[in-house]
């Protein structure tokens, strides 16, 4: 029955059809609670990808969604943590702390592009898809959004913190805080591409982020927050 769950987190199925085709071929989980089927487990895995996706993505675009979030907050890359060490020893904390929060602000931006590419995720996918996952490992769902988005949201993210980068002014703090660090004697000289990497970043945030909530609704019974949540998700509590 837990293969069932992973289905509601990050997707749903594309028509009724489809779900009483699942249902068919396991006709174990629709006798497991009264009254339920095809319909009512449709709407109630778009319900929870609405919380699992929606949800999530809203709370990343708010101002400090990244920045005080410590699960996905975006520091120094690995090639400039000699940068902020340095920068701090040198009297600079405040000018690397403004750096670190000007990525984060990049990535809170771009995640504003994220929520129609999971709606189109969502929409095309297959029923060989939703037997796979429905056949799959525990994170089988994750990885299918995951594999079915990344190229189209990093496509959407890239520019977006280009831009945003000189909208909050981080191409300004960088090229002063690169600049100071190269002037200290005997560093490295660094020039790194700071948009691919926040790009990438924000993608691992968003990812990261539902999965937390895939969690929650998947083993937190007070997480399934409607009774059509509550009833689809008593499935796996039979297993």
């Amino acid at each position: 029955m837990k293969k069932i769950l992973l289905l509601a987190v990050t997707f749903s199925l594309t028509s009724c059809a489809e779900v009483q085709q699942t249902l068919n071929q396991y006709p174990q989980i629709s006798s497991q609670i009264p009254g339920i089927g095809g319909v009512d487990i449709a709407s109630g895995l778009k319900e929870a990808l609405n919380k699992g996706i929606t949800e999530q993505v809203s709370k990343l675009t708010a101002v400090d969604g990244f920045y005080k979030n410590q699960a996905v907050k975006i520091l120094m890359p690995e090639e400039l943590q000699q940068v902020d060490a340095a920068l701090r020893k040198v009297g600079l904390s405040s000018l690397a702390d403004e750096g670190i929060k000007m990525l984060n602000r990049a990535a809170e931006d771009a995640v504003k592009e994220a929520t129609p590419i999971f709606v189109s995720a969502v929409k095309n996918m297959t029923f060989t898809d939703a037997k796979n996952i429905l056949l799959g490992n525990d994170n089988a769902a994750t990885n299918y959004l995951q594999n079915s988005t990344t190229t189209a949201l990093y496509g959407k993210f890239n520019p977006v913190i280009k831009n945003s980068f000189a909208k909050v002014g981080a191409d300004a703090v960088w090229s002063k805080i690169i600049t100071k660090y190269n002037t200290i004697p005997l560093v490295k000289k660094v020039n790194p591409d700071l948009t691919d990497y926040t790009t990438n970043q924000a993608l691992s945030g968003v990812f990261k982020m539902i999965a937390v909530e895939e969690k929650d609704i998947r083993n937190d019974i007070s997480a399934r927050t409607t009774p059509l949540l509550q009833k689809v998700f008593a499935l796996q509590d039979k297993k």
